[in-house]
């Protein structure tokens, strides 16, 4: 009972943050006049407060405790810094440029590339199906790189992240107290940058109009809320599970990229498309049947060395 409640919260806090991510362009579409830096720095320096608000509610002093005695863990930790920043700034040079679409491709091949990493990293096998998605999705690349140009946004955004999801996972830490200790690692950075900024009259903090203002400081929580639900998500369910249901993310990128922003979207789009979308649908169906014979649970304190 304890497992299928775990497996519940974790599909809950996983789709949530999975939705939130989806449609989140709309938010900094209206920041596109800052610099991908300066709104990066301002998504780290306003995190840190609404984390601290929270741990002051969940006291975590003894898992604190816990990662500072361990350099494994810590180790972990910086490494998904420097991964979860990555994926951040380029995410926010995607939506500034009018790249949606090409952030979209990049989370819609995260699925395969989890799939990927835990063949890798976790031992789990990579099954027939698996493989033959994996080689579509590698078609889609290519077909794309041969006319566009090598998609570096896409595969940026999406090793990136699978390497983030990857990594807190195997740090197994407590949501917020990880999360914490990523933006407190960056902070400083993010801070010193934005009082640059300021000293030289630049920043849009202090230059901007007070709905640019209200934005910036509105990227703490905007920030955090998702992250802080995908956090509590990977704990509790597998890699391959959170690669299904990460498809959220990009279908609502694709639908803003072509529908609101009006993004080119040609033949060669079209073709390189419907290599992942073939790729996902056997992905998908290969999940669903392994599913259909063994039941979706993984504990909450443990990585799972075996197949699922």
């Amino acid at each position: 009972m304890t497992g299928r409640r775990d497996t519940l919260r974790g599909v809950l806090a996983t789709v949530g943050a999975f939705a939130f991510w989806g449609f989140v362009p709309l938010f900094w579409k209206q920041l596109a006049d800052v610099p991908a830096t300066e709104s990066l720095s301002h998504r780290i320096a306003w995190s840190l407060p609404c984390l601290a608000v929270l741990l002051l509610v969940v006291s975590s002093r003894s898992e604190f405790a816990r990662v500072l005695r361990s350099p494994r863990i810590g180790a972990l930790l910086l490494a998904s810094t420097l991964m979860i920043t990555a994926n951040w700034l380029v995410f926010l040079w995607a939506v500034n440029t009018d790249r949606v679409l090409d952030a979209s491709l990049g989370y819609y091949i995260n699925p395969l590339v989890s799939v990927f990493l835990g063949f890798v990293f976790l031992g789990e096998r990579l099954r027939r199906l698996q493989g033959l998605a994996a080689l579509l999705a590698a078609a889609g690349v290519a077909v794309l790189t041969a006319t566009h140009g090598l998609p570096w946004i896409s595969l940026v955004l999406g090793f990136s992240f699978g390497l983030y999801g990857l990594l807190r996972k195997l740090a197994d830490v407590p949501a917020m107290v990880g999360l914490f200790i990523e933006i407190g690692l960056l902070t400083p950075f993010a801070v010193g940058y934005l009082v640059w900024l300021g000293a030289r009259g630049e920043g849009a903090f202090v230059s901007g109009d007070s709905g640019t203002t209200l934005l910036l400081v509105a990227a703490g929580p905007v920030t955090t809320i998702p992250l802080l639900l995908f956090s509590e998500g990977i704990r509790r369910l597998t890699l391959a599970t959170v690669g299904f249901l990460q498809y959220m993310t990009p279908t609502g990128h694709f639908l803003l990229a072509i529908t609101v922003f009006d993004e080119p979207f040609d033949t060669t789009h079209l073709a390189a498309f419907g290599f992942i979308w073939t790729a996902l649908g056997l992905y998908t169906f290969d999940l669903r049947r392994r599913l259909g014979k063994k039941r979706l649970t993984t504990h909450p304190q443990r990585v799972s060395c075996h197949p699922n």
